[in-house]
């Protein structure tokens, strides 16, 4: 008995101080921080309270306490400016240095941890009910989130819910394929309500037998291969259409066929790639109503420069389908040919209003996704007026107007804005040389009218263009979360002898490997991975392989990544070559990591085959 009532004192001393410490602290700090509206307060949570430890139930049960109060308190304190967030730090002290080796220790000293927790209590940082896992000076795991497998719908209307049905169903019920993130209590009972619904409406499990969707037939289908002829007029009317003019000399190589370097602009590959769109129709398990159609966003990636006439050749494919509750979003990947040779690639995200709510997934690794603007002034911008009588050019959709009756007037085609905000960072930042366009990405947000002014805002960093498109007349963003990725100049790819530095050969290869199977390796990776390369103790160059994105890049110069190595010359070709393990290399501090550590597993993808590099 003695025994017991240690052990409960002892569950209790735990609770008191952890949990009940953290909520007297915090409510004695809340009204002054409510009185002068700002406030940041970091909770102290651990791994045995995100995924439990053998022995430590009550200190478990204690730190996942806090994150349940952490993050009421972060929508709680939402109104006056308060933020809360949770870290669940791993350090070396002198409780853990009898379970660790002296070098880790020394290596998870607390130090590590203080970086994140001064950026989170920092004025600047907007981050709120986040959770992170942190240590060895990089944010580990990142932001930590809960995940909720799609799960099966047991229950039919006017009938009872039985242990047998949940028992058939474990399978789907444990399937984490396509799981969604809800990041609120809101958005779990989205989904909640959604499933009462179907149930209401007779669409339970008698609908949808297997708990999947029921257009999961679609995907994978091919649409009948489309061809387009056209001629260099083609070429001059959407250069027009999107808003080139001669009066401007620099855009005379567009409009002058005559012109010692007449080209076609890049974006004009969409053209041949969406009629695809109409084959959409035919598809079984797609029931669409087109006149409730909506293009949500569009991706470009060019594979070589486009010929100024000739016959293009394009096959789609439904990429996936998607169930957002108020419609369905398609993406449709197509890719376009000329002759035997791949020209382009165009995945279209096209959003079907009212059709949602069938019990599909939420989000797709298929699809290309979009990138927040960097948080700084843009660096430069380009304001163009539209034309009044851009109706009578290639990219506009009068009859959009009538068809939805939701404007007063014909609207530019939102790919008519894509093409100008493309046309103006290809002016700025690459002096209209369609050879260095490698892909665009764009969600489009709202219509333009016909004379109002584009105005693009543009950030650079490394070959990474962000973009964000606004009517100037009213502020309202059109494109939003776009960018566009630039090939790097050949002055630019060859760099100085002087460096002396060996891992250029090695990424030459890596950007080999790239072009050759870059699909395959997006395929394995699915990650940006950053590399600074230092010399006599500074970083004379760095490098992003970005093997997220279509079929993956790679260029010099920072760029957001989700895990960056930092690592002498002489050091890297010695873990490139075998000679150096990179786990002693980590531990000694030769290679040094920032960011999702985990990542640093898929480096096997890349590097194999030491002998070619």
């Amino acid at each position: 008995m003695r025994a017991l009532i240690s052990r409960r004192c002892v569950s209790d001393l735990i609770q008191r101080v952890h949990l009940r410490g953290s909520f007297l602290v915090t409510r004695a700090a809340w009204n002054h921080m409510k009185t002068q509206k700002f406030g940041r307060i970091i909770m102290t949570s651990s791994a045995a309270g995100i995924y439990g430890n053998f022995g430590q139930a009550n200190y478990s049960a204690a730190k996942l306490g806090l994150l349940g109060l952490s993050n009421t308190l972060a929508i709680e304190g939402q109104k006056y400016s308060i933020h809360c967030n949770t870290i669940a730090p791993t350090a070396g002290s002198r409780l853990t240095e009898t379970v660790m080796p002296p070098d880790l220790v020394q290596s998870l000293r607390a130090e590590y941890v203080a970086p994140l927790v001064l950026w989170l209590c920092h004025e600047a940082c907007q981050e709120n009910g986040g959770l992170f896992e942190v240590g060895r000076g990089c944010v580990c795991c990142g932001a930590v989130r809960w995940e909720r497998s799609l799960g099966r719908t047991v229950r039919q209307k006017n009938k009872s819910m039985t242990p047998e049905a949940v028992r058939d169903a474990w399978n789907e019920i444990c399937d984490f394929t396509d799981a969604s993130k809800p990041a609120s209590i809101q958005e779990s009972l989205q989904t909640l309500v959604e499933v009462l619904s179907r149930v209401e409406d007779e669409r339970g499990i008698r609908a949808n037998p297997t708990g999947k969707c029921s257009t999961s037939s679609a995907v994978g289908q091919t649409l009948p291969e489309m061809s387009f002829s056209y001629t260099h007029m083609n070429c001059i009317l959407y250069a027009l259409g999107v808003g080139m003019s001669t009066r401007e000399p620099d855009q005379l190589k567009f409009l002058y066929e005559g012109h010692e370097d007449f080209s076609c602009l890049p974006t004009f590959g969409v053209i041949p790639a969406q009629s695809a769109m109409t084959g959409l129709g035919s598809i079984p398990g797609l029931n669409i109503d087109f006149t409730r159609l909506l293009h949500g966003e569009q991706y470009l990636e060019m594979f070589r420069a486009l010929p100024t006439s000739g016959t293009l050749t394009s096959r789609a494919t439904v990429a996936d389908v998607l169930d957002k509750g108020s419609g369905m979003v398609i993406l449709l990947d197509v890719h376009t040919y000329s002759g035997r040779e791949l020209v382009c690639y165009n995945q279209f995200s096209v959003f079907v209003v009212g059709a949602g709510g069938f019990g599909g997934k939420r989000t797709s690794q298929k699809a290309v996704v979009t990138a927040p603007l960097p948080d700084r002034a843009p660096d430069a911008v380009i304001v163009d007026q539209t034309s009044r009588d851009q109706v009578r050019q290639i990219h506009t959709v009068p009859q959009t107007a009538l068809l939805f009756k939701r404007f007063e007037s014909p609207i530019l085609h939102g790919l008519c804005s894509f093409g100008f905000a493309a046309r103006h960072a290809l002016k700025q930042y690459a002096a209209n040389d369609v050879s260095r366009f490698k892909s665009i990405k764009v969600r489009f947000v709202k219509p333009v009218y016909p004379g109002q002014s584009l105005q693009t805002e543009m950030w650079k960093e490394a070959n990474r263009i962000h973009l964000q498109c606004k009517v100037k007349e009213s502020g309202d963003v059109v494109l939003s979360g776009a960018y566009i990725d630039l090939h790097t100049r050949d002055d630019d790819a060859v760099h100085s002898q002087t460096d002396g530095l060996q891992s250029d050969l090695v990424f030459a290869e890596i950007g080999r490997r790239i072009r050759d199977a870059g699909h395959e390796l997006v395929k394995k990776v699915n990650a940006v991975l950053g590399w600074e390369i230092s010399k006599d103790g500074r970083t004379v160059r760095e490098w992003t392989v970005d093997l997220k994105t279509g079929r993956g890049s790679l260029h010099t110069g920072a760029s957001e990544a989700d895990v960056i190595f930092s690592v002498s010359d002489e050091d890297f070709m010695e873990v490139v070559t075998g000679k150096l393990n990179p786990q002693k290399a980590f531990f000694s501090g030769k290679l040094k990591v920032k960011g999702n550590i985990m990542l640093s597993q898929k480096l096997e993808a890349v590097l194999k085959d030491y002998a070619k590099l």
